[in-house]
């Protein structure tokens, strides 16, 4: 198990080369952005107890000594990974800039897109789960995930007011729940292939079989919210 615990809050950032012994460049956010990225892999593949601060180190070019510096230790590196890893599916969310777009073509366009992310980050989903192994207690100790995620729901909740104000949405669609159903149609995609495959065989992950099904969950989040037209019901 790795014991090592970062340094003081007040240590001056550490003035030494990466790990090819390179002089080290000032360049503070990029360093920890190389950090998260090589940590994020790590931890994707082996899961917080099996990754090492070592192999971490020696997939970037920086030191253990400058990971503890930044991140203080291992629980911290991997926390500041889940942040950065949902950091990233809001930042693709408020660039879809879908206040400008019709009620249902937006929500059209960030279920496409979730459906997207979600299979071209499978590192991402890997991460999720092992925080669901772990029941949430990283991101439960997180001071900016929770805020950060919010937007999620925030944007959800303007589209639906704007359908319902126009017409197109049903009333009282609740924008928690709708996340919900978007997010479980777009996280089993990644997150059961596996199994999905060895049971059923890979016909449904070709290129082609993956966009009839980004379709298909755009339909059926399209049709759980539409507003009934007049005769939709069927008559005895």
């Amino acid at each position: 198990m790795d014991t090592t615990t970062g340094p003081k809050e007040k240590e001056v950032e550490p003035a030494e080369g990466g790990a090819d012994g390179a002089p080290a460049r000032r360049d503070p956010e990029g360093v920890r952005r190389d950090i998260l990225a090589a940590a994020g892999e790590v931890f994707a593949e082996r899961g917080l107890s099996g990754a090492r601060i070592d192999e971490i180190a020696a997939r970037t070019r920086t030191s253990k000594r400058m990971i503890y510096y930044y991140f203080g230790d291992k629980e911290g590196l991997y926390r500041a990974c889940l942040e950065a890893a949902y950091d990233e599916v809001r930042r693709g969310e408020e660039a879809l800039d879908l206040g400008g777009l019709p009620p249902a073509e937006a929500l059209a366009r960030l279920v496409a897109f979730t459906f997207d992310h979600h299979r071209r980050h499978p590192a991402f989903i890997r991460m999720v789960m092992i925080e669901n192994i772990h029941r949430a207690a990283h991101l439960r100790a997180s001071r900016v995930a929770a805020e950060r995620n919010r937007a999620a729901v925030a944007r959800l909740t303007e589209i639906l007011r704007r359908g319902e104000a126009e017409g197109v949405f049903r009333p009282g669609v609740d924008p928690l729940e709708l996340h919900w159903h978007i997010s479980a149609l777009s996280f089993f995609n990644v997150s059961n292939r596996p199994t999905f495959s060895a049971l059923f065989g890979d016909e449904l992950f070709s290129e082609e079989a993956q966009a009839r099904l980004r379709a298909h969950a755009v339909e059926m989040i399209l049709a759980l919210v539409r507003q009934e037209e007049p005769g939709d019901d069927d008559q005895a």
